[in-house]
This record gives C-alpha cells, sequence and structure tokens, in this order.
C-alpha cells in the first residue's frame, strides 16, 4: 500500500499509456510480417509455375518423339541384307535382323513391290522395337522385340479383307486376252485361265471368232472396297465352236486341289500343248529354209511369234537342266520333267526370277520372257519337246490324261459341282 501510495498517479497513467503502445506495435509488426510473408511466398510460387510451364514448353517442343517408323517398299536389284544395311542401327542389331528373316521360311525370296515397316526405339540408341514384312497383299509377318531374349519373336497377320466372287462372260470377237481386259479381269486370272486351258486348246488355232468363255472368280477388296488382290478361279467355260469346255475346281484330297470337268476328270496332263498365251504359230515342226542361214534344215522345234516380253510358261512340272546361252537357240532354258520328256525354250529376252539351272519349277510357272537373241529375225518363243532322247513335233503329241475321279470321290465332286452351278445361276441373276 505504501508503494501504491508513493507512486503518483500522472506517472503511473503515463506508464499504463506507454505499455499500451508499446504492445501495440508489436502486434501491428507481426501481423504486417506475416501478411508480407505469406504474399512474398504467393508471389515466389506463381513465378516458379511460369518458369517450370515455361520450360516443359521448351522441352516437349524440341523433344522427338521415342518411337517412329519407317516404310519402305523392295525394287529390283534389292536384297534382305541391303535393305537391312540402309537401316540407322549398330552392326549387332543388322545382323539379328538378317538372321531373323532368313530364318522365315515364307520369306526365302524377296519379290518386287514387297512392302516392309520399321518401328524404331530411340531410348534403346535406335534399335527395333518391331517390324512388319508383306508376304502377300492379303498377308504380313510381325517382328516384336522380346525384352528377354533380345530376339524377336513373329505372328502371321491376315489382312482384314473382304472375299467377293465375280461373274464374267463374253464373246471373243479379237483374242481372248483382249476380250477379258475389256470387261476388267485382271491380267493375272487371264493368265491362270490360259494355263488351264494349256494342256487341251491351242490358244492360236483353236479359238475363232464369236467363241465365248465364262469364269468365276476371287477378288478381295480393302475397307474402301477397292480391289487389291484376286484369288483362285473357282469356274470357268470355254466355249469353242458350240462345244463346252467346263472347270471346276475341287479339293480332291486335303490341301490338293485340281481342276476336273464335268465328268470329274483331271484337265491335268505330263505337259501343256501351249506354254505361251496370246501367241500365232510362225513355223511349225519339219523342214523348212532356215530364214538366216539360208539354206533348207529340219526344225525340230514350234516357233510362236509374240510381242516382245510376253510371258514362257513350263510346260510340266521338272528341274532345269539349263538356263543360259545355247549358241543360235539364244538365251535358253531347258526342263527335264521326268524320265520320258525334256522341253527347250528358247531364244528368250531375260529368265523368269530364280530360274537357273537345278531349279525345279511348277507347270504354269514363267521361266523367261519372248525375245530375239541368238539367230532370230523377230521377237518370237522357239519350243521344243524330246521324248526318250529325239525330237518331236509338240503340236501332235498325244498326252496322258491326269487324276479320275471314281467311286465316292466322284459323288463328293459332285455335290460340290452342283454347289458352283447354283452359285453362277445367282450370280448370273445378279448381274443381270
Amino acid at each position: 500500500m505504501r508503494l501504491f501510495n508513493n507512486i503518483n498517479v500522472k506517472e503511473f497513467s503515463i506508464f499504463i499509456w506507454i505499455f499500451l503502445v508499446t504492445i501495440l506495435g508489436i502486434g501491428t509488426a507481426l501481423i504486417y510480417n506475416t501478411v508480407k510473408d505469406t504474399e512474398v511466398k504467393q508471389i515466389a510460387s506463381t513465378l516458379d509455375n511460369i518458369y517450370f510451364i515455361k520450360t516443359i514448353k521448351e522441352i516437349t517442343e524440341n523433344l522427338d518423339p521415342r518411337y517412329t517408323t519407317k516404310n519402305y517398299t523392295s525394287k529390283s536389284g534389292d536384297t534382305y541384307e541391303s535393305i537391312i544395311n540402309n537401316l540407322e542401327i549398330d552392326k549387332n542389331e543388322k545382323k539379328i535382323l538378317k538372321d531373323t528373316i532368313l530364318n522365315e521360311k515364307s520369306l526365302k525370296v524377296l519379290r518386287i513391290n514387297q512392302k516392309f515397316t520399321f518401328k524404331f526405339d530411340h531410348l534403346s540408341s535406335k534399335k527395333i522395337k518391331e517390324f512388319k514384312i508383306e508376304t502377300d497383299k492379303k498377308n504380313e509377318i510381325l517382328f516384336t522385340k522380346n525384352l528377354v531374349t533380345k530376339q524377336f519373336d513373329n505372328k502371321k497377320i491376315k489382312k482384314n479383307f473382304k472375299k467377293n466372287l465375280v461373274y464374267k462372260e463374253t464373246v471373243i470377237t479379237n483374242s481372248l486376252y483382249d476380250s477379258a481386259i475389256s470387261l476388267g479381269i485382271k491380267p493375272n486370272i487371264i493368265i491362270e485361265f490360259a494355263r488351264l486351258y494349256g494342256f487341251q486348246v491351242d490358244f492360236q488355232r483353236d479359238i475363232w471368232k464369236n467363241d465365248s468363255f465364262q469364269i468365276i472368280y476371287e477378288e478381295f477388296l480393302n475397307d474402301k472396297n477397292k480391289i487389291v488382290d484376286t484369288g483362285e478361279i473357282i469356274f470357268a467355260n470355254l466355249n469353242l465352236q458350240d462345244n463346252d469346255l467346263q472347270l471346276y475346281k475341287y479339293e480332291y484330297e486335303k490341301n490338293k486341289i485340281d481342276y476336273f470337268d464335268e465328268n470329274g476328270k483331271s484337265i491335268r496332263k505330263t505337259l501343256m500343248k501351249t506354254p505361251i498365251n496370246g501367241a500365232r504359230l510362225s513355223s511349225s515342226y519339219g523342214k523348212r529354209k532356215h530364214p538366216i542361214l539360208g539354206y533348207t534344215k529340219m526344225h525340230t522345234g514350234t516357233d510362236f511369234a509374240a510381242p516382245m516380253g510376253t510371258p514362257i510358261m513350263a510346260s510340266g512340272d521338272g528341274k532345269v537342266t539349263k538356263a543360259g546361252w545355247c549358241g543360235g537357240g539364244g538365251n535358253c532354258v531347258k526342263i527335264k520333267h521326268n524320265s520320258t520328256y525334256q522341253t527347250v525354250y528358247a531364244h528368250m529376252s531375260k529368265f523368269g526370277r530364280g530360274i537357273k539351272k537345278g531349279a525345279r519349277v511348277k507347270q504354269g510357272q514363267i521361266i523367261g520372257y519372248v525375245g530375239s537373241t541368238g539367230l532370230s529375225t523377230g521377237p518370237h518363243l522357239h519350243y521344243e519337246v524330246i521324248e526318250n532322247g529325239k525330237k518331236i513335233n509338240s503340236q501332235k503329241l498325244k498326252l496322258p490324261s491326269g487324276k479320275i475321279l471314281k467311286g465316292n470321290e466322284r459323288k463328293i465332286f459332285e455335290v460340290s459341282k452342283i454347289k458352283i452351278d447354283v452359285l453362277k445361276s445367282n450370280l448370273i441373276s445378279k448381274s443381270n
């Protein structure tokens, strides 16, 4: 009490006032600093975001994609090795690719216009992640890198095409080829048609004006309804002087397909009568005055005049015993068919793909192209048939027929034939 009694009231009031002002100042400073720190942090955060966004934008604008693809279509003179060597990958990767392709049986032969697609992974020093090779227009093989073995696993892919059955018929006014082309029939179907009838028909002498033909064959369409390929002939009829020669496709054993006439008789014979389509007989077998040498000598073959580059077909299955220069015969191919028959094809401009000594050929396979090499006055095929070592007239050769369907086989064929006849009727009604 004495303490407070000694304190002057005025002095005490001043003390209280100073104390309150001090407390208020400290509080104000604290509040101000807190607000300032918050604003500074907000501003700093905004600046950081702007910088981060700008940095990400710059990175993404200048960053190459991880995967890129390269497409390539093979051309004449290409090999698998030359195609792979042009890829920007290391030597070891190239070897893996080459070995992978060569180990695939369906890729043994590189065709012209075969399509390749390579997918690169740029995080792995431009190594191939996967690649595709088109085996034909309807199929391709996808090779994918196995991350464990570092080798490629393969998968066969069937392209999603729609199969369409086409019926065509017309009267032959000029040539079979011209008449078929005018109908929009693809050349490979015409060649196959000629091959089927080549066993029994001479296309130069047996076809007359106003003869006719009918055909049913397969077409494959893409999603834009564009024809990308043709398939097999299902039915064919060649009407020669009111005589029908009908052929039906039939699978007589698993994976064994042939063409049979309406009586179940295969049209396949040992040798084709004419190994070339659209040619005219220019010189037959027998004695004649040689057009270059000038004296009369035995002409031991049959000459077919045809435009330069016309495909020449093997007249039967066999093995090539020669594919090279034959003196006066120019570029020639010799084929041994069996122990009885051999054939010779001379004056070629060039040989077919893969045709060399020792190669095995199938009946109807293209072995060369019409030319005028050797002693020749113009483009033509000189064709010889040798029977038991003796040259004979190929146009008078009577050859044994192929398979004849009998018993239960014949009954099943008859059912198949009826189905094709019904199909033909439906296609004709749709086209009218």
